[in-house]
């Protein structure tokens, strides 16, 4: 792992996802959606059905959490990262239309290192169980899409110094300490 943390903004360019390398710590600053299972499905009904996306995917980060109610006083409650497989089989649709960054935990299918690799995206690591410290960073948070799914809906927040650790990087080079 390289001992000095990267600093990137978003939304993420080429060179950015580029400059990032397997093992690297990260910070985030700027904007963030999450999605969980329902959005993703709901997200490739839209593109099925020939309907625009609720938010523009190209150069953004989808954070892979459903946060809690915001406590008094907070923008959101806790949000940890949820196990990333169960988006595998819609991850690569959405890196193909220009996302650039998924946040999760947990490894990834081969179909989605190959469009990480294809489509030079990045796959971060939050740390699982930190929740409540994660919650830290987001200064701000509004739901953007499908409010009926709850804490699955999609959220745009705004992040900063969000801390993560590339997990694959656009080489599909993967850095894990259990591996």
């Amino acid at each position: 792992m390289n001992d000095q943390e990267k600093h990137i903004h978003t939304p993420l360019t080429e060179d950015s996802v580029r400059s990032l390398r397997a093992g690297d710590a990260v910070r985030i600053t700027g904007v963030i959606y999450t999605a969980r299972d329902a959005a993703h499905k709901r997200l490739c009904e839209l593109l099925d059905a020939g309907e625009a996306l609720p938010v523009d995917l190209a150069g953004q980060i989808i954070y892979y959490t459903g946060p809690t109610p915001a406590p008094p006083g907070r923008p959101i409650g806790s949000c940890g990262p949820t196990t990333s497989y169960r988006m595998d089989r819609y991850a690569p649709r959405l890196l193909d239309l220009g996302l650039k960054g998924m946040v999760g935990k947990g490894r990834r299918g081969r179909n989605v290192i190959d469009a990480i690799v294809r489509d030079t995206a990045v796959y971060f690591s939050a740390e699982g169980g930190c929740g409540a410290l994660l919650a830290n960073y987001v200064k701000s948070c509004e739901v953007v899409a499908f409010p009926e799914l709850g804490t699955e809906a999609v959220h745009r927040l705004e992040v900063e110094n969000f801390p993560v650790s590339v997990f694959c990087d656009c080489n599909g080079d993967i850095y894990s300490p259990y591996l």
